[in-house]
């Protein structure tokens, strides 16, 4: 069983995300993701590894340990309010912390990752699970959150390669779109869905909008 799954989007009118870009200046704009994210007050909310290093606070885990580990999902705690859950299947991402905001950071890696890594993640107090062999299987990781934690409403929150991967699975029920009064105009920046050059298309066959309003700014 799949937990509710919402994606939040903050994007210009063009579609693009790379705040730094956009013009006018969003600097009055900022905000009005976070004030959405508290709104739907999620279980859990998830990044992508690239948006995930965003938030580390070191370069990298020792490159060896003498240790080996099961590849088994691993709890530091189970009683998190919140989880902030990084898709991270190669075991890139060294964190230096074990909370992002005050929720529990959960690594979601592939059997692929190194036991260096793993003790790595373990020292900090950093849970972890499996969610395939050598490529992550989103619907899988819905499934074991769902299983393993209780958790029953998902954000995910980029950015668009994440964004593309889980619509593309058909696994967002949700879409709530921040469209901001700016303008990036350049080809090629982060958009709020991507994914690889030649991508299956979207499955998406119709949306309905259930309702929209105006916010600050």
């Amino acid at each position: 069983m799949k937990p509710h799954v919402a994606c939040i989007v903050s994007a210009s009118i063009d579609g693009r995300t790379l705040l730094s870009r956009w013009r006018p200046d969003p600097a009055p704009l900022r905000g009005m993701f976070e004030r959405v994210h508290d709104e739907l007050a999620p279980d859990a909310w998830l990044i992508g590894r690239g948006t995930g290093q965003e938030y580390s606070k070191r370069e990298s885990y020792p490159a060896q340990t003498s240790e080996t580990f099961p590849r088994e999902h691993w709890f530091a705690r189970r009683d998190a309010k919140a989880w902030g859950v990084v898709l991270d299947g190669h075991g890139k991402v060294a964190f230096g912390r074990s909370d992002i905001g005050g929720d529990a950071i959960l690594a979601v890696l592939t059997k692929a990752v190194s036991d260096a890594h793993l003790a790595g993640l373990r020292s900090e107090g950093i849970s972890y699970i499996f969610a395939g062999d050598t490529a992550l299987d989103l619907a899988l990781v819905l499934d074991i959150l769902n299983r393993e934690l209780g958790i029953k409403r998902l954000i995910v929150e980029g950015g668009g390669t994440t964004n593309g991967g889980f619509l593309r699975a058909g696994l967002i029920d949700e879409i709530h779109l921040v469209l901001n009064p700016t303008v990036d105009g350049s080809k090629g920046a982060p958009s709020a869905f991507d994914g690889p050059e030649g991508a299956d298309r979207m499955p998406l066959k119709s949306m309905t909008l259930e309702s929209s309003k105006t916010l600050d700014g």
